[in-house]
């Protein structure tokens, strides 16, 4: 598997520039209203992923970009109902791979780790949680007050054109009700 585009080293986040699709994806979250205390929304959705090149910082760090948006469809209804847009960055000094990440409810967060190349498959893993000063959680007075996130922790992996993942966000949410909102998902490059 090449890591480089355009003479820039992309390292293992290569694997992600392209368009993605995905009909098989499946939204874990807390409800009230339901019996369990939990809903189950199959979804489909659309990742783009663009390499952007470099960055430096402090003319010490060089960070290999890429910036990605993601738009989550819901089987049932057809309707959008989860918008995000980030980067993904590899540092080939130290090896670490940061996902930072936005969503329109007022919450941003970057999660931090590694990923590993296996001959074509390559595996992205990240975390970040409210007590990492280096990997955190920033979010809006109101979201910390009814739906904290505390923790995320997603994994990615790749091989040639497919995609899987499979991420949870602990939240406090309902009163101090703690719940891991996951979601997982199947792509393919198009």
């Amino acid at each position: 598997m090449t890591t480089m585009i355009n003479g820039l080293d992309y390292g293992p986040i290569a694997c992600l520039v392209g368009k993605w699709k995905g009909d098989r994806g499946l939204d874990i979250a807390p409800d009230n209203d339901a019996s369990d205390g939990v809903e189950r929304n199959p979804y489909n959705e659309t990742i783009t992923y663009e390499a952007i090149g470099d960055v430096k910082n402090a003319n010490e760090q060089t960070l290999a970009i890429v910036r990605y948006h993601q738009v989550v469809i819901e089987t049932a209804t057809n309707e959008q109902f989860h918008d995000q847009v980030g980067y993904w960055t590899w540092d080939s000094a130290t090896g670490v791979v940061t996902h930072s990440l936005t969503i329109p409810r007022a919450c941003a967060l970057l999660a931090g780790g590694k990923g590993t190349i296996d001959g074509d498959k390559v595996t992205l893993t990240v975390e970040a949680s409210l007590d990492n000063e280096d990997f955190t959680v920033a979010q809006s007075d109101f979201m910390f007050s009814k739906a904290k996130t505390t923790a995320f922790s997603m994994t990615v992996e790749v091989e040639g054109d497919n995609m899987s993942y499979r991420e949870s966000t602990m939240l406090d949410i309902y009163g101090g009700r703690q719940f891991d909102h996951r979601d997982k998902s199947v792509l393919t490059r198009v």
